[in-house]
């Protein structure tokens, strides 16, 4: 079982945005010390729920302070991108951080994303298999052109090549659309989860797409899928969920409160009023604990995990730091998760 750190890179109001950068580079430093395997960071814009709007270049710094932790994005959102830019931008990360790059791509779901960027989210099923494809092209063939709808390329020699030869593992996102899942399926690359889906729904999409890759010819299992969940660990259950149920209720509230804005955003609104006239809400904390977490004393997350990996499951990585979570329990979660947990699945 591998381990790795996810974040979204939360900015609740209060708090401090270079401060949350300088803990999200410090969680990696502390990560890698522990024995994590990587750090993967989201992509989001024009919203307090993740300032990963320049998470390459996030992940860039966290390259600077690190050594052998690896560096994913989850994911990396190719509509909103100029497709060689984004190429030689990874390629250049590859280099500077020794080879230790590994990309989760996803159309996103946000539409005020897309419309702050002037993209037809219509449009975005064709813009992100075309990038997709002309980034790899660009990563491996001389002279590389490419003549799409929306990617446009002439005889391009991409500089610089990254470091990983063809190019760094690349994972993909599916949750809701077919189209999504059949291009993924057609690429033979593994999927990734993220933290949204409920705990039993993300192990039947992984099931789905395991049949499909088998189908496909490509035979990906689900070993090689990261999987991703909300992850807490402390003495007890009841200090967890004390130290847990604002951060988390927060966590969902920004999920359910961002989709409402089709232009704009919620950045300069306050959550506190939404919550006072918004006439639907979203699974209570309870619900989330028991669905879409790996929470409890290390006992407890040990056996939640060993459910995980009879299912197939050995790439897990782990969401301690959402919502406003103070960042000393952060680092504290992380530590004991390290030594209590990680050695029962060495």
């Amino acid at each position: 079982m591998k381990f790795g750190l996810f974040s979204h890179i939360p900015w609740p109001e209060g708090t401090d945005q270079k401060q949350i950068l300088e803990e999200l580079t410090d969680e990696a430093q502390v990560g890698e010390a522990l024995g994590f395997v990587g750090i993967w960071m989201a992509e989001h814009h024009f919203t307090r729920y993740g300032l990963g709007a320049s998470s390459l270049m996030l992940a860039s710094y966290i390259a600077a302070h690190t050594t052998t932790i690896r560096l994913g994005t989850a994911v990396l959102v190719p509509p909103l991108h100029q497709p060689i830019r984004l190429a030689e931008d990874i390629a250049t990360l590859d280099l500077l951080s020794g080879g230790r790059v590994d990309l989760g791509f996803g159309r996103g779901s946000a539409s005020s994303e897309y419309t702050g960027y002037g993209v037809d989210r219509e449009e975005s099923q064709e813009r992100f298999q075309e990038t997709i494809n002309a980034i790899k092209g660009l990563w491996t063939t001389s002279n590389y052109s490419f003549n799409g709808e929306y990617v446009q390329i002439d005889k391009a020699n991409l500089v610089p090549r990254p470091l990983q030869q063809p190019h760094p593992p690349i994972y993909i996102a599916a949750t809701r659309s077919s189209a999504t899942m059949d291009f993924l399926v057609s690429t033979g690359h593994p999927l990734i989860i993220g933290v949204v889906l409920d705990t039993e729904n993300a192990l039947d999409l992984c099931r789905r797409f395991v049949d499909l890759s088998a189908k496909a010819g490509h035979n990906v299992p689900m070993s090689e899928i990261p999987f991703s969940r909300y992850v807490f660990v402390g003495e007890t259950e009841e200090q967890v969920k004390s130290d847990t149920e604002a951060a988390l209720n927060w966590t969902v509230d920004m999920i359910q409160w961002r989709p409402t804005f089709t232009e704009g955003s919620e950045v300069n609104e306050k959550l506190e009023d939404w919550r006072n006239t918004r006439t639907e809400t979203p699974p209570n904390y309870d619900y989330l604990y028991d669905k879409r977490c790996i929470m409890g004393t290390p006992e407890q997350c040990v056996a939640q995990i060993k459910e995980l990996q009879q299912q197939g499951i050995e790439h897990l990585f782990c969401n301690f730091s959402f919502g406003a979570l103070d960042h000393g329990k952060v680092i504290r979660s992380m530590e004991l998760f390290s030594k209590e947990v990680m050695p029962n699945f060495s």
